[in-house]
């Protein structure tokens, strides 16, 4: 339900400009999903939404910078530390493991990095599959990966 109702956040704010809690809840509401401001809130704070644009509106991880600066990249690394669980590689395709509901989060900022490595992703709600061009950039992005939850530094 948790990662249904995310998802359903996602697309809301990709699909028109909202500025508010309460006209997200509103979306929500239209979408069958009655929330409580306070879990809107926490869904906000989980999915890494940030108010920005020239409009004001809520936008998702690393399509602009947030307040303090933060760009897709350092986004990135922050929902990967976040949310990554583990990491596995066949050729040309990564698995990446999240906790429940993580997914969808995840994959959005994969995709707002817009990483020379990756072709496309497909998530779940606890994974995501990222395609990359061939296994020698495969290898590269989760070496990437591994970096930036500290598995890939040098004892």
């Amino acid at each position: 339900m948790k990662a249904r109702r995310q998802a359903v956040i996602l697309d809301v704010i990709q699909r028109a400009p909202v500025r508010s809690q309460e006209q997200l809840r509103r979306s929500l509401r239209a979408a069958g999903f009655d929330v409580t401001q306070a879990t809107l809130s926490r869904d906000i704070r989980e999915l890494g939404l940030v108010k920005g644009g020239a409009d004001g509106a809520y936008q998702p991880p690393g399509k602009a910078a947030a307040p303090n600066g933060r760009t897709a990249e350092t986004m990135l690394q922050r929902a990967v530390a976040e949310y990554l669980l583990r990491v596995d590689r066949v050729q040309q395709l990564v698995l990446l493991r999240t906790g429940l509901g993580r997914a969808q989060a995840l994959c959005v900022t994969i995709d707002d990095a817009h990483l020379p490595e990756v072709v496309g992703t497909v998530a779940g709600e606890d994974t995501v599959l990222v395609i990359a061009p061939d296994a020698k950039r495969a290898k590269a992005l989760v070496k990437r990966f591994e970096r930036f939850t500290g598995e890939g530094q040098p004892a």
